[in-house]
């Protein structure tokens, strides 16, 4: 598909297969002929435009995040009367997706369970957790390097975000191996959109939603000098103290936004890497320019696509006016492509000076906490895995050969990154 094909009016962003997995033409087209555009199925204003992007982010009190996790229908549970629907809304949060996770949160609700977060991921926090990062990228290169080969979203990526996040929040590491079982023993890919794999993972965050609240109730009770004893007495701005269960709730997001977006970072970093030798060659005699090659890969290919939003009041946007309880959503994929503020946006430039202002964690109150850990996670692994390799190749076995790549991604509006990747490597001498 090339963007001379692209008809708005006739491609189904949402159910389309072809744009599913190769967004990149839809995406260019889009952000320069309509950078926002109400598609004519199931009446979504499609926000593509960098700028017009911002200003939905910008706005919590205008745009609601409670059907963020929604998809094109938004069957909202009420009538929509007046010229504001906050309070209907929240008076029906329980008829909405994820309701009860803080990305779903407009203020005030939001803006008192992001201060526990934050209390969790402090400066000192993460750098003490950079330390095991690092460790812990060795161990898992350790037992895969000797191998000569692997599928590097579950041998790897998986099991080391979980990690990550465990070590973060103070999980014991006698405690990992539950970690493990319980999200690294799942589907492929990310679940929003599939009902029986959303109600599988819904039942993996009700077992850590248990294990955070025993865990919050001991601490609680007999304080510890530790983390998760600092997780169990953060409290609200006003002094009091969240009940366990939001407090679980909030620990529990952290596993579950890394498995949907640091674990598809790290496979499409890799992916290129592996599939470029000359890219491949430059990180690693540079290595100190692995994080803006990040960056850049968060610019192209954002794991998480976009998100959606409802709007509360009347409001214009790109010349649209748009009324309450319109569904609109947020392609930061495809403003991550804008030529207004990226010049040569197509281009993949991993020395792009303004790579960094890319949308793919959010801007605004709902700014992605976690993005810190997951740049470091990122890192470190691509950091460690090129030390200690003198070559990394994609395994054409699994993936055909170089001009006939069939990749296992994953299909989805919301989401891009592999099921599967399956990579060949040499270890480097001494590694």
């Amino acid at each position: 598909m090339s963007t001379v094909d692209i008809n708005p009016l006739e491609s189904d962003f949402f159910t389309d297969p072809e744009i599913a997995a190769h967004a990149e033409p839809y995406f260019d087209y889009m952000v320069k002929h309509h950078p926002v555009f109400r598609e004519p199925k199931y009446g979504v204003v499609i926000v593509t435009g960098y700028e017009e992007a911002l200003q939905v982010y910008h706005q919590p009190d205008v745009y609601s995040s409670i059907n963020r996790t929604g998809g094109p229908i938004l069957d909202l549970p009420f009538e929509v009367t007046g010229d504001d629907i906050s309070d209907l809304l929240e008076q029906h949060r329980d008829s909405f997706s994820s309701s009860d996770q803080i990305v779903t949160f407009d203020p005030p609700m939001h803006t008192s369970h992001r201060a526990v977060l934050m209390g969790l991921i402090t400066p000192k926090r993460l750098k003490e957790n950079e330390e095991f990062l690092k460790r812990m990228a060795d161990r898992y290169l350790d037992d895969l390097l000797p191998q000569g080969e692997c599928e590097f979203i579950w041998d790897y990526a998986k099991k080391y975000t979980i990690l990550a996040v465990g070590d973060l929040l103070g999980v014991p590491e006698a405690d990992f191996p539950m970690l493990i079982e319980v999200f690294a023993s799942g589907p492929a890919g990310p679940v929003l959109g599939n009902l029986e794999l959303q109600t599988n993972h819904h039942n993996s965050l009700e077992r850590m939603y248990e294990y955070f609240v025993e865990k919050i109730e001991e601490r609680r009770a007999e304080p510890q000098e530790d983390v998760l004893t600092g997780l169990a007495l953060g409290a609200f701005p006003d002094g009091t103290l969240p009940q366990p269960l939001e407090v679980a709730r909030i620990a529990a997001n952290m596993f579950a936004a890394g498995q949907e977006t640091t674990v598809q970072l790290m496979g499409i970093c890799l992916q290129r890497i592996a599939d470029d030798a000359d890219l491949q060659d430059l990180l690693r005699r540079e290595p100190n320019l692995v994080p803006a090659f990040i960056e850049e890969v968060l610019r192209v290919e954002a794991p998480i696509k976009g998100s959606f939003r409802v709007v509360k009041k009347p409001t214009e946007l790109g010349g649209l006016t748009l009324a309450p309880g319109t569904n609109v959503m947020l392609l930061h994929g495809a403003a991550g492509r804008d030529e207004k503020l990226f010049e040569n946006a197509a281009e993949f430039d991993v020395k792009r000076s303004n790579a960094r202002q890319h949308l793919a964690f959010g801007r605004g109150i709902h700014t992605c906490p976690g993005a810190p850990l997951a740049r470091a996670e990122a890192v470190f692994s691509i950091q460690r895995l090129l030390a200690r390799t003198s070559s990394i190749t994609v395994d054409d076995a699994h993936h055909g050969a170089k001009d006939e790549r069939d990749w296992d991604l994953i299909r989805s509006y919301k989401f891009r990154g592999h099921q599967h990747l399956y990579l060949r490597f040499t270890e480097a001498s001494g590694s």
